[in-house]
C-alpha cells in the first residue's frame, strides 16, 4: 500500500468530506461491499487517515482517525450514511476512479475533487433514459434467440415487452411508490401481454417470452454478488443482498402467477400451436445485439463499448467451450466456472495495465453466466406446487452460483488484483 501523499496535508474535515463522498459514489454505482471497503481504507491511508469501513446494500458507516495517532487511537469522526441500493454505472464509476486517483496523488485539490464527485449526482438526460429503455428490448430479444432458441414471433414480442418493462423501470426511478411494486407490475404486464398476443395474434412459447422479457430484472447479479460477499466474510452485506434478491424473485413470480390466473379466469388461453425455432445462424447476431444492449444497460462510456462487447463474447464463448470440453464433468457448472475464471483474470489484467476499474470487463462479462433465470424458474415451479422441479432448479441454482463465484475467486488468484475496483 502506498504511503501518505501531499493531499494528506489538507484539513481533516476536507479529507473526510472527500472520502465520504467517494464512498457514496462508489456505492451508488454498484461497487460490492468488499471492494468498496478496500478502496476507501486504501484511499484514507494515502490521505493520512485510518478508516474503519462497514458497508451494506443500504448503509455505510465509516470511522476516521489521524494515521499519526497509531492503532490505539480512538476514532475522531464517525459518519453514518443511509443509502438506496446502487446500480452498475460503468461510465460514472470510471469517472469516480479517475477523480480519486488525481485527488489522492495531489494533481487535484481535494475540494475540487469533492465538487466533481458531487457533480456526478446529476440525473440522467432524457436521451440516456431512452437508451436504457432500448437496452431492455435488445437484451430481451437477444436472450430469446441466444439461450431459449425461440421462434421469430417470440423474439419480436419479447423485445417489445422488454421495451415496456424498460419504460416502467425508468419511470419508477423517480416515483418511490411505483418503485416498490415495479418488479411485480413488470412481471404482470409481461405475462399478460404474452398471453394476449398468443391468444389473439400469433402463437408464442409463453414461458420463454416472459423469461426473456424479464431477464434484466431477474436478480442474477445480486445473487452472485451476495455469494461473493459471504465467501469473503462480509456476512451482513451478503445476507442483506441475498434477502433483497429473494424478495425480487418473489415479486416477479407473484406477478407472473397473478397474470396467468387472471387471464384464465377471464377465459383467455394462449394458443398451443408451436412455431419453428430460429435458425442456428442467428446466435452470433443475437450475441452482438445483446452485447451492445448490455453496454447501454450498464451505462458504459462509448470508448468502453468495444471492451464491454469483447467481455460479453469472452464470457459466452468460455462458458460454451468449457461445457463442451468438460467431458464427464457436468457441462453447465464447469462452463460457468471456466467463464468466471477467465473473466476474473482478464478483469484484473485490464485494471492493472489500463489503470481503469476491472468492473468494465467483469460486470458485463458475467451477465450471461449469472443463474438468475434458474432462480426465477425455481420459485415459479414452487408457486405452481411442482415441488420436484422446483427443488431440482434450486439445487442447480446453488451449483451454478458456487461455480461462478469459485471461478471469479480463482481468477483473482491467477492474476492478483492491483486495484480495488
Amino acid at each position: 500500500m502506498n504511503g501518505p501523499t501531499g493531499a494528506a496535508q489538507a484539513a481533516l474535515d476536507t479529507r473526510i468530506a472527500f472520502l465520504v463522498e467517494l464512498a457514496r459514489r462508489l456505492h451508488q454505482y454498484g461497487t460490492s461491499a468488499q471492494r468498496l471497503e478496500i478502496a476507501i481504507a486504501g484511499a484514507a491511508q494515502r490521505l493520512g487517515l485510518v478508516a474503519d469501513v462497514w458497508s451494506s446494500p443500504t448503509a455505510i458507516i465509516i470511522s476516521f482517525a489521524e494515521l499519526s495517532r497509531g492503532e490505539e487511537g480512538l476514532a475522531q469522526v464517525t459518519q453514518v450514511m443511509r443509502l438506496s441500493p446502487g446500480d452498475v454505472n460503468l461510465a460514472r464509476l470510471c469517472e469516480v476512479d479517475a477523480i480519486a486517483d488525481r485527488a489522492i496523488a495531489g494533481e487535484l485539490d481535494l475540494r475540487e475533487g469533492f465538487r466533481l464527485l458531487r457533480a456526478l449526482s446529476l440525473p440522467e438526460t432524457r436521451r440516456a433514459q431512452a437508451a436504457v429503455v432500448g437496452s431492455y428490448g435488445l437484451s430481451a430479444a437477444s436472450v430469446a434467440a441466444l439461450f431459449l432458441h425461440s421462434s421469430w414471433a417470440d423474439l419480436v414480442v419479447a423485445g417489445a415487452i422488454g421495451l415496456v418493462i424498460g419504460w416502467i423501470t425508468v419511470l419508477s426511478a423517480t416515483r418511490p411508490r411505483l418503485a416498490v411494486a415495479s418488479d411485480a407490475i413488470s412481471a404482470l404486464v409481461a405475462t399478460a401481454g404474452a398471453i394476449l398476443v398468443s391468444a389473439f395474434v400469433v402463437p408464442l412459447a409463453i414461458k420463454s417470452v416472459v423469461l426473456a422479457a424479464l431477464i434484466v430484472l431477474v436478480p442474477g447479479m445480486s445473487l452472485t454478488t451476495a455469494v461473493r460477499e459471504i465467501s469473503s466474510q462480509h456476512l451482513v452485506s451478503g445476507m442483506a443482498r441475498m434477502g433483497g434478491a429473494v424478495a425480487t424473485l418473489l415479486k416477479l413470480t407473484f406477478g407472473t402467477v397473478a397474470a396467468s390466473q387472471l387471464c384464465a379466469a377471464l377465459g383467455i388461453h394462449p394458443s398451443s400451436h408451436v412455431l419453428p425455432p430460429l435458425p442456428s445462424w442467428t446466435d452470433w447476431p443475437s450475441l452482438l445485439i445483446g452485447a451492445l444492449g448490455f453496454a447501454i444497460l450498464f451505462r458504459a462510456a462509448r470508448r468502453d463499448w468495444p471492451v464491454v462487447v469483447g467481455a460479453v463474447f469472452v464470457g459466452y464463448l468460455a462458458t460454451r467451450w468449457g461445457g463442451l470440453l468438460s467431458g464427464a464433468i457436468p457441462g453447465a457448472p464447469f462452463g460457468v466456472f471456466f467463464g468466471g475464471l477467465l473473466l476474473g483474470g482478464l478483469a484484473n489484467l485490464y485494471a492493472r495495465y489500463m489503470h481503469r476499474p476491472g468492473a468494465v470487463v467483469r460486470e458485463p462479462g458475467i451477465i450471461l453466466l449469472v443463474p438468475g433465470s434458474v432462480g426465477f424458474r425455481s420459485v415459479s415451479y414452487l408457486f405452481e406446487r411442482d415441488t420436484t422441479l422446483g427443488m431440482d432448479s434450486f439445487i442447480l441454482l446453488i451449483t451454478l452460483l458456487i461455480s461462478l463465484v469459485a471461478g471469479l475467486l480463482f481468477g483473482d488468484l491467477l492474476v492478483s488484483p492491483r486495484r480495488s475496483l
